[in-house]
């Protein structure tokens, strides 16, 4: 018998290749997005019933829990992206220290990925798996800049491209990498800190616009509970399409104020 190597494409080999993450889309598990449904829906229907009081429309209104998912995979990959931000800074931090000690660049980013996992000890960290990824790539002799620069690729952050530019452009030139990485991990730490400080002061705002989107529905549960004869014209005719109005009104309101809630430094 016979025996021969079978020969593998390219693109098979590509694809039978783990894929590395992309930090510029976030997909929802079967569970997070059934949850995610399944939470709206009950939302929408209960909002409905409230509004027009007939079971035919509350449905109508909760199968707008289909698109829910999509804002709630925009929410997920808006804290991922800030989580990664600051854990990039927290291992600029590391990697500057171990270079100042007189460290090689090497055993920087091994000490900085030690670093990283005392900050979290469960090890669900994307920078931990980035900095393992680096490391593996100079184990088997692959410039440290070239790893970079796919993350830099993968993550889209303006912080991380620079750093893997001017890490590059130093590599090449010979330059000072303590200083560059240095004065980076100082510029993007002060950018953060101007970051939190934003959220700090609009915390306040953001619940307030919670608690004046809530009134109306509380008023009108009130309002229904309290007096149930004096809100029926609202349930029929007319008054149907003046709670339909509101309720327009209301979510043009909600999407209003988290577009001016969003401030990007």
């Amino acid at each position: 018998m016979k025996t021969g190597k079978v020969a593998v494409k390219p693109e098979q080999a590509s694809r039978q290749a783990p894929s590395l993450p992309d930090y510029t889309v976030y997909t929802l598990t079967t569970t997070q997005k059934s949850m995610c449904i399944l939470f709206s829906g009950v939302l929408f229907a209960m909002i409905g019933y409230l509004f027009y009081h007939q079971w035919i429309l509350s449905l109508l209104c909760a199968a707008g829990a289909l698109a829910m998912p999509r804002y709630y995979r925009q929410f997920l990959l808006q804290r991922r992206r800030s989580a990664l931000s600051i854990q990039f800074k927290q291992a600029l931090y590391s990697l500057s220290s171990s270079l100042s000690a007189g460290r090689s660049v090497e055993n920087g980013f091994r000490e900085a990925v030690e670093d990283l996992r005392l900050l979290s000890p469960d090890g669900d960290h994307d920078l931990i798996f980035e900095f393992n990824i680096i490391t593996a790539c100079l184990e088997i002799g692959q410039p440290v800049e070239t790893a970079l620069q796919d993350l830099a690729r993968r993550a889209q952050m303006e912080d991380i491209t620079n750093f893997a530019d001017v890490f590059a452009a130093c590599k090449r030139t010979g330059g000072d990498l303590v200083e560059v990485v240095r004065r980076t991990s100082s510029v993007i730490g002060e950018k953060l800190e101007i970051q939190q400080e934003i959220s700090v002061m609009i915390a306040q705002k953001r619940f307030e616009s919670r608690v004046m989107f809530a009134a109306p529905f509380l008023f009108v549960l009130f309002m229904t509970m309290t007096a149930g004869d004096y809100m029926m014209p609202l349930y029929s005719g007319t008054g149907m399409i003046l709670s339909t109005l509101c309720l327009l009104v209301l979510g043009g309101c909600l999407a209003w104020i988290n577009h001016i809630m969003k401030i990007e430094v």
